[in-house]
C-alpha cells in the first residue's frame, strides 16, 4: 500500500453544507481540483470558487428528482481505480475516467426527518443512495483514496494536508475509510429499523444495532474494565442529551445509575408536584413526592440515609436552591433535573467534583423504545417495560378494600417496584419509600431487607416505630406462598399491590383477610433483572 497518497481531484456533495467553503478554500489552496453536484456546486459557486459539475464529468444530467447523479462509470471508476494498477489505469484512460483522490460526503438527513415525523413516502424520499455507493467505493480504496464523511472532521483533513504537502497518509486513510463504513452502516440500520416498524414487523430476520461515539469512560463497571458511550441518535431526553454544568467526567457506572434515576422520576408527571428519586447501583434507595422539592428531596432521603450516601439524586422539576442547599449536605455523586436556577448552580459551584446534568425535559416513559442486552452468541431485544396501571385497572381480592389515601400510596409503590431489581419489595407512606428490598433470589428475603432498612432508620431518627407501620406494600411480581405477605404485614403494611397469578392466590388472599388488610391484584408484572 501507498503511505502518502497525493490529493489532486475532489468531490464534494453534502447535505449539510456546514464548513463546506472553508474546506473548499483549503483544498483549493492546495490545488486540488474541486468537482461537486447540484446544490453544493452552486454553493461553492457563490463563494467564488471554481467548481466542475458532476455532470460535466458523466456527460449525463443529474436526472429523476436528483435520484440519478453520482450513479456513473466515471465517479465510481474514478474513486475505485487502483493507481499502481496497470489494467485499471489503461480503463480508464481508454474511458475517459479521471481519478478522484477526495471524496467528502454528507448523507439525506433521514435520521431526522425520521425523528421529525415525517410521513412514510416523505422518509423513504430521505434514503440517500448514490452517497452510500460512493462513500462504500471511496473507502474501499484507501490505498489510494480519502473518505470524509463528518462535517467535525474537515479541520483534520486540512491539517493532514498541511502536514505532509498536500498528501494523506495511509493510516489517515485508513481511519477515515473506517469511520466511513460505520457511518453507513449506522445509516442503513436507521432506515432498517425504521421500515421494520413503519411495516408492523416485530421480529425481522435481520436486526443491526449503531451508535455514535460520545465519550471515552476511564474505565467500565471495574477499573481492569475497558468501556465507552455512544449515543443512538434518537434524542430522547436522558443522560445522553444532557448538558453537564459542572464536575468530574461521568464515569460507567455513573452513567448507568443516572439513567435509572431519571427513568424513575420520570414516571411522576411534574404537573402533578414535585418528586426525588435517589439511586444507588441502579435500584432506588428512596423516592418521594412532596409539597416542594425541598420536601421531596428529604423524605426520599429519609428511607435509606445510609445508602443515600454517594448516590445520584433525580428530579421531575427544575432544581431550585433550598433543594440545592439540602443535596450538598452529604455527598452525592450526580444530580440530573430538567433544569437548574442560578442560585442552586452557585450552590453546587463550591462542590467541584458533584456533577450537574440538566436536560430540556423527561424521559418519555409512555412511549415504547427497544432496548437491547448482549448474551454470549447473541443479542435479546424487546419493547422497553411501560407498563401502566391506574385505578381502573386494580381489582381489589380482599374483604377489606383499600381507602382512598391507601390507594393513592399503593399506586406509587406500584410505579417505584417497576423500577426495582426483581424480587422486588416496596414499602411507602405518605407518598414515600420506607422501605426498599431489591434483587433478591427470595421475596421473603425482600420483604425482610426492606423492613429491616426501615428499622434502621427509626433509630437513626429517633422514631418511635418504623415508618413501615400503617405503609402500602408493593411486590413486582405475585406471591407464591403467603410467606411474603406475612412478612409484610409483620413489617406493619395494612394494604398491598400485587400481580396476582399464582397457582396459591387463594392462600395468600386468605392470609391478607386473616391479617386484615386489604389487597389488590393488577394482573400485570414488573420484573427487572
Amino acid at each position: 500500500m501507498t503511505d502518502l497518497a497525493p490529493l489532486r481531484r475532489a468531490l464534494l456533495s453534502v447535505s449539510d453544507k456546514s464548513g463546506l467553503i472553508d474546506l473548499a478554500k483549503g483544498l483549493a489552496g492546495h490545488g486540488v481540483e474541486l468537482l461537486s453536484t447540484g446544490g453544493s456546486a452552486q454553493e461553492l459557486r457563490d463563494a467564488g470558487l471554481e467548481v466542475r459539475d458532476v455532470a460535466d464529468v458523466t456527460g449525463f444530467p443529474e436526472m429523476m428528482d436528483g435520484r440519478v447523479k453520482t450513479l456513473h462509470p466515471a465517479v465510481h471508476g474514478g474513486l475505485l481505480a487502483l493507481r499502481d494498477n496497470a489494467d485499471h489505469v489503461a480503463a480508464m484512460e481508454a474511458h475517459g475516467i479521471g481519478p478522484i483522490d477526495l471524496l467528502v460526503v454528507n448523507l439525506y438527513p433521514f435520521e431526522e426527518t425520521v425523528a421529525k415525523g415525517a410521513d412514510y413516502e416523505t422518509c423513504i424520499e430521505n434514503i440517500d443512495i448514490g452517497g452510500p455507493a460512493m462513500i462504500r467505493a471511496a473507502a474501499k480504496n484507501h490505498s489510494f483514496v480519502t473518505t470524509v464523511v463528518d462535517v467535525e472532521d474537515y479541520d483534520d483533513l486540512l491539517a493532514e494536508l498541511d502536514a505532509n504537502n498536500g498528501q494523506t497518509s495511509l493510516a489517515f486513510r485508513q481511519k477515515f475509510a473506517q469511520t466511513a463504513y460505520a457511518r453507513t452502516a449506522a445509516y442503513d440500520t436507521a432506515v432498517s429499523t425504521w421500515m421494520a416498524g413503519a411495516i408492523g414487523q416485530d421480529t425481522p430476520r435481520r436486526r443491526s444495532f449503531a451508535g455514535t461515539f460520545k465519550q471515552t469512560m476511564r474505565y467500565g463497571e471495574n477499573s481492569h474494565q475497558s468501556a465507552a458511550f455512544y449515543t443512538d441518535g434518537t434524542g430522547r431526553s436522558g443522560v445522553a442529551t444532557a448538558t453537564q454544568h459542572q464536575g468530574k467526567e461521568l464515569s460507567y457506572n455513573n452513567i448507568n445509575d443516572t439513567d435509572a434515576a431519571f427513568e424513575l422520576v420520570a414516571e411522576f408527571d411534574p404537573a402533578e408536584g414535585p418528586a426525588v428519586a435517589i439511586i444507588k447501583h441502579a435500584n432506588p434507595c428512596g423516592v418521594s413526592r412532596g409539597a416542594s422539592l425541598l420536601e421531596a428531596y428529604q423524605n426520599a432521603f429519609d428511607c435509606d440515609r445510609t445508602s443515600a450516601f454517594g448516590g445520584i439524586v433525580a428530579l421531575n422539576q427544575p432544581l431550585d436552591e433550598d433543594t440545592a442547599k439540602a443535596i450538598v449536605e452529604i455527598f452525592t455523586e450526580v444530580v440530573i433535573a430538567p433544569g437548574a436556577s442560578d442560585a442552586a448552580k452557585a450552590v453546587f459551584a463550591t462542590k467541584k467534583n458533584l456533577r450537574l446534568l440538566t436536560t430540556e425535559g423527561l424521559p418519555d416513559v409512555t412511549t415504547p423504545i427497544t432496548t437491547y442486552r448482549q448474551v454470549a452468541g447473541g443479542m435479546l431485544v424487546q419493547d422497553k417495560d411501560t407498563g401502566y396501571v391506574g385505578m381502573d385497572d386494580l381489582k381489589v381480592v380482599t374483604k377489606i378494600a383499600p381507602t382512598d389515601a391507601q390507594m393513592a400510596d399503593l399506586l406509587f409503590a406500584w410505579k417505584v417496584a417497576k423500577h426495582v431489581k426483581s424480587n422486588a419489595i416496596v414499602y411507602v407512606k405518605d407518598r414515600a419509600t420506607v422501605g426498599v428490598g431489591a434483587g433478591q433470589m427470595s421475596r421473603v428475603d425482600s420483604a425482610l431487607i426492606a423492613a429491616k432498612k426501615a428499622e434502621r432508620m427509626a433509630d437513626v431518627m429517633d422514631l418511635p416505630e418504623p415508618l413501615t407501620k400503617g405503609s402500602a406494600v408493593a411486590s413486582d411480581a405475585f406471591f407464591p406462598f403467603a410467606d411474603g405477605l406475612m412478612e409484610a404485614a409483620a413489617a406493619g403494611a395494612t394494604c398491598v399491590i400485587q400481580p396476582g397469578g399464582s397457582m396459591r392466590d387463594d392462600e395468600v388472599i386468605a392470609a391478607a383477610d386473616e391479617a386484615g388488610i386489604a389487597m389488590v391484584f393488577t394482573s400485570m408484572r414488573h420484573f427487572r433483572h
